[in-house]
């Protein structure tokens, strides 16, 4: 159900989001926004384009700033909302004015749209892309985190003496102990869980964040992968398809809730109120990648972030908001959980991922 809540808490993400990528829009402008809203309600998107072209630019160069914002929260592309303002049809495959909103992927204002019915397809990878992943998979294991196993083993360094062992042996030589026998902690990686944002104001970075999952899915022994937007959706099967197109071919029928609504907290209490999800937590290295932009009362996000906390052995969130040099976590949920987070990180793509892997992970894990 969409309340008149969540979608000001849209609108207030989409300048927000402005705001971060230059468009600064002073409060008496957006006041004129939200006044715009009310007096002449948009009953399409392209009336929508307009009340905010109209009281958030003030030029030119504004301009190019607006028109990609305004795509990505709200799924039309600029030369769809022209020819409907100017009264002609965009017409698509159904020979209908609205083909180019559904192809988007939805209105941006509407959680129902893509979610929980409909499936999204992710774009195939390009070639830059695949020799990322190479490097990514190559970086991976050298930077996850280590954990001695509980469980001992024979040879190698001389940690504990292992006396049946040296019995036995000793056998051989009528009772008389030539040579000890040794047990060992064998060393091997952390378990890694990755919990990936797939709503709709994270569609622009969803692709690449479920390629990084793919690969380190591939890449490392023990890791889960899970969704969420207005759901939670574990999909570690899928992703163990060899191939990174595949393995996003393979999600689409799961994650029904892409470009949709955004509800960490109750995803996080889903997730919580699992036994079994909860061990893959314990002493685990936990990523987030999402841009943190909870709807409605954090409390749920700030409660499961805090536990999430004490169960991990390190909590790292991935914000694509935190590459900007000027991001300050100033959000209700940012705010409140960041006390809890052991790293807070800018990756909004592949090349930024790398360098969060190589960087990151080999100061603050090791």
């Amino acid at each position: 159900m969409i309340t008149a809540e969540l979608v000001e808490d849209h609108l207030y993400a989409f300048l927000r989001r402005l705001h971060a990528r230059g468009l600064t829009v002073p409060p008496p402008k957006q006041l004129d926004f939200f006044a715009g809203l009310e007096t002449l309600p948009p009953s399409t998107v392209g009336e929508l384009y307009w009340t905010g072209f109209a009281t958030l630019v003030t030029g030119e160069t504004g301009r190019g700033i607006y028109d990609e914002v305004f795509r990505q929260f709200f799924g039309t592309a600029t030369e769809v909302v022209e020819s409907e303002v100017e009264g002609g049809e965009t017409t698509g495959a159904s020979g209908s004015g609205e083909a180019g909103v559904e192809q988007g992927g939805g209105n941006g204002l509407e959680a129902g749209r893509t979610s929980p019915e409909s499936a999204v397809r992710f774009p195939a990878t390009t070639p830059a892309a695949r020799e990322t992943l190479d490097q990514i998979a190559q970086e991976l294991p050298r930077a996850v985190p280590l954990t001695r196993s509980r469980r001992s083993r024979p040879g190698g360094r001389r940690q504990r003496v292992d006396l049946r062992a040296t019995y036995h042996r000793s056998l051989r030589t009528y009772g008389e102990v030539v040579r000890l026998q040794w047990r060992h902690r064998p060393a091997h990686q952390r378990r890694v869980l990755v919990l990936v944002d797939v709503s709709g104001s994270m569609k622009q970075y969803s692709a690449d964040y479920l390629r990084f999952a793919h690969a380190m899915v591939a890449a490392c022994e023990r890791a889960e992968v899970f969704t969420f937007g207005t759901r939670l959706t574990r999909i570690t099967p899928a992703l163990r398809a060899p191939g990174t197109d595949a393995a996003l071919a393979a999600l689409a029928p799961l994650v029904l809730d892409a470009e949709g609504g955004t509800q960490i907290g109750q995803s996080l209490r889903t997730f919580l109120s699992s036994a079994r999800f909860v061990t893959m937590s314990r002493g685990a290295l936990v990523l987030v990648l999402s841009d943190g932009l909870e709807r409605g009362d954090c409390a749920a996000m700030t409660a499961g972030t805090r536990r999430l906390s004490r169960l991990a052995y390190r909590l790292c969130w991935w914000s694509p908001l935190a590459c900007a040099p000027e991001y300050r976590p100033l959000t209700r949920g940012m705010s409140a959980v960041r006390r809890d987070l052991d790293a807070l990180t800018g990756v909004r793509d592949l090349e930024t991922a790398l360098t969060a892997v190589r960087e990151r992970f080999a100061h603050v894990f090791r």
